[in-house]
């Protein structure tokens, strides 16, 4: 690009010796642009009215849409989101405590889970921190006070001759263990020893 000092050359007009240069050239630049300048200057505001325009297109979709209900439809939106999450969560942890609870109660050989269930403080239990191991606890101590809940456990007896093993087993009844109910028996002068031998 020709600068205005060959461009006046050409046209035979030379500057003066007198004048100064630099006023010149800051006079010239401060009122005239050059071709190169003027297509940057261009190009932005084509580049600007080229935003401009998809903004209008954008905004187009937004005509006749009452923003406060819009807004208002996002927040139910949201809070319908959070309130499905939290529903989920507290479905989760209850099936979480349910399991809990029923592994429990087979662990400990309950025979009517529904009943056991309903002498357990469950709200409680609930919000244990530690709930394996409270859940446990409460079980056992149910155990205790309704041990017809649960299945008799077998108590390890003493040698009984004549059985062949070195060990025998006594069943344990509401009424005491085998040795109890012998020593009852022969209380009230019966031989259940004897009667079993008969048989």
């Amino acid at each position: 690009m020709k600068n205005i000092y060959d461009i006046m050359t050409e046209c035979g007009i030379t500057l003066p010796e007198e004048m100064d240069k630099a006023a010149f050239e800051k006079t010239l630049y401060a009122n005239y642009k050059s071709v190169e300048e003027f297509k940057k200057k261009d190009d932005a505001i084509t580049s600007l009215t080229d935003q401009l325009n998809t903004a209008k297109t954008g905004l187009k979709a937004f005509e006749g849409v009452n923003v406060e209900e819009l807004r208002g439809q996002v927040t139910k939106l949201t809070s319908d989101l959070e309130a499905k999450d939290t529903e989920w969560r507290n479905k989760m942890a209850a099936r979480e405590f349910d399991y809990a609870v029923d592994g429990a109660i087979l662990s400990a050989k309950g025979k009517n889970a529904k009943a056991i269930k309903a002498l357990l403080d469950m709200d409680t239990l609930r919000t244990s921190t530690d709930m394996t191991k409270d859940v446990s606890a409460a079980i056992e101590t149910v155990k205790k006070e309704n041990s017809y809940l649960f299945e008799e456990e077998e108590i390890p007896g003493a040698y009984a001759g004549g059985t062949g093993t070195g060990k025998h087993t006594q069943t344990k009844t509401r009424f005491g263990n085998d040795k109890q109910v012998n020593a009852f028996a022969r209380a009230v002068g019966l031989d259940l020893e004897e009667k079993k031998k008969g048989n």
